[in-house]
């Protein structure tokens, strides 16, 4: 790997790499948890559409109901590794947490139902990036691309590497209690998604689509990138301050980010920031595809996931 220059905040636990913002008790937590019957949890490596499903995932549960509040959806759409235990009480059910954990760090049960969402791998490094940079807990406000390139191909990321992540999904797809899609299939048909994912989660979820179609048309609305885009906004600028519970996981991340002291002129973080397909050619150089490609076709050998990223 070539000299790093600057690397984000991590942690490490079980081998694992997450990010310092995480309070370790909270990521135990999420590592430890014995999923009841009845569970069901998003996951993607980081970057991969993880905010986009769980809204999806939420506004089937709600059959289209709007949030009253959108600090509402840290409760309802919990992040289980950033406030661990408090985060799963405290979910209305039915609900689903989320969770960045490798296949091999999850906690199983039959009685659960995992949903799993993959990306290609050079739009996740781009979106990576910027989420790494702009999320001031990271310490990576002064970060470039490049170095950011090299710890992804090297896997010393958090949640470590990309490549094993996916392919530790990627032996369960066909499991009955998982159900997987590609980040580009939601882009492609998201009603498709919708109906299906609807269908995985109980019979009473796509019952409520076909008799009432203003359900599958506010599903699709409150999902929307725009929607999303717009309500993650707020729920950023009113922070803790405005919501009526507190996690202590949540604390944990504002007081860490306070303790690294950031620049007063550093860009508002975006939770949601453009959502598009191939923004990752704006950002690679032609060495960097290469490497990149020859990582794919070494790592994904004899998999479908050749299909569902062909090589450019």
């Amino acid at each position: 790997m070539a000299n790093v220059m600057k690397r984000p905040r991590y942690a490490k636990m079980n081998g694992l790499l997450y990010s310092e913002m995480l309070s370790p008790k909270c990521f135990q937590e999420a590592l430890e948890y014995k999923p009841k019957a009845g569970d069901v949890f998003i996951d993607t490596y980081p970057k991969c559409g993880t905010t986009w499903m769980q809204n999806v995932a939420m506004y089937i549960f709600r059959k289209g109901k709007k949030m009253e509040k959108s600090t509402d959806f840290l409760k309802l759409a919990p992040f289980i590794d950033l406030i661990g235990l408090e985060g799963i009480i405290n979910m209305p059910r039915p609900g689903a947490f989320k969770t960045h954990l490798p296949y091999s760090y999850m906690p199983h049960s039959p009685d659960a139902k995992y949903i799993f969402v993959a990306r290609n791998p050079k739009d996740c490094c781009v979106s990576f990036f910027y989420h790494t940079r702009d999320q001031p807990g990271f310490g990576y406000w002064d970060g470039g691309f490049d170095d950011f390139f090299e710890l992804f191909m090297a896997g010393e990321l958090e949640y470590n590497d990309y490549f094993d992540h996916l392919l530790d999904w990627y032996l369960h797809i066909n499991d009955p209690n998982v159900f997987y899609t590609t980040y580009e299939d939601m882009k492609k048909d998201i009603k498709g998604v919708i109906l299906k994912l609807s269908r995985f989660l109980g019979d009473e979820y796509i019952e409520a689509i076909e008799k009432d179609n203003a359900v599958f048309n506010n599903i699709i609305r409150y999902s929307g990138f725009d929607y999303m885009k717009k309500i993650s906004k707020m729920r950023n600028l009113r922070e803790s301050k405005d919501m009526d519970f507190k996690f202590t996981g949540l604390n944990h991340a504002y007081e860490f980010i306070k303790s690294l002291k950031p620049p007063e002129d550093l860009p508002e973080f975006e939770e949601v920031r453009k959502g598009i397909v191939g923004d990752w050619r704006n950002h690679f150089s032609v060495d960097q595809t290469e490497r990149i490609n020859r990582k794919i076709l070494e790592k994904m050998k004899d998999t479908e996931v050749l299909q569902w990223f062909p090589i450019e």
